[in-house]
């Protein structure tokens, strides 16, 4: 039996995630986290065979959600169930240490095999992910594969036109240190200003599902 811990901070997503993963005799929910910080207690707190998180929810969320499971239980296979496409965070989810990376749209099918595989010992990683890895580490990558992983996340906030307040709320930073990563994320992308980080995120498709 596959013990698994289910992160989602919509309730109905985890009404339905527990409605199909309810019907695998050999799959069984027996955590459930509505954001983060629960996860983490829970990990903390309980052993799991696999974390199937969501990247965007209140408070400790995304890579940084990751790295945490990963050093408080670094046997907990973590499988990333998001709105967001794969080329926004799949890459930096897997480096962060997730095991497999899958949409939300996926079929239900898709999504019962993708956790027995990572349960498994296995990794859930597209010719489109695998791709953007082996690009990240060459000379040809883009200039915001350099951006750090907060940077990074600091950087589609503020594209997508959220104030550093609401940003360093929903991060849970200072509103300074997310002036600071701007001025970072500027720095590192050769850019002058927010209109042209705008620009630039809309020419390499940054802002989809955000």
């Amino acid at each position: 039996m596959i013990r698994l811990l289910l992160a989602d901070d919509h309730q109905l997503v985890r009404d339905g995630l527990k409605r199909i993963l309810g019907a695998a005799s050999d799959l069984e929910v027996v955590g459930e986290a509505a954001n983060g910080d629960e996860a983490l207690a829970l990990v903390k707190a309980n052993d799991y065979d696999l974390a199937l998180i969501d990247m965007s929810m209140p408070g400790l969320a995304g890579i940084a959600l990751i790295k945490r499971l990963r050093a408080e239980k670094p046997k907990l296979r973590i499988l990333v169930l998001s709105m967001h496409g794969e080329d926004q965070y799949a890459a930096r989810a897997l480096k962060a240490g997730a095991a497999g990376y899958l949409t939300k749209d996926s079929a239900s099918a898709q999504l019962l095999g993708a956790i027995r595989k990572v349960a498994a010992g296995g990794m859930l990683i597209s010719e489109a992910t695998a791709a953007s890895l082996v690009q990240a580490a060459s000379s040809d990558a883009p200039p915001h594969a350099a951006l750090s992983d907060r940077e990074f996340e600091v950087f589609r906030l503020l594209a997508a036109g959220r104030a550093p307040g609401e940003i360093a709320s929903r991060l849970h930073l200072s509103v300074k240190t997310v002036s600071t990563h701007k001025a970072r994320v500027l720095h590192k992308l050769g850019l002058g200003s927010t209109a042209e980080l705008v620009r630039y995120a809309l020419e390499h498709r940054l802002l989809e599902d955000i």
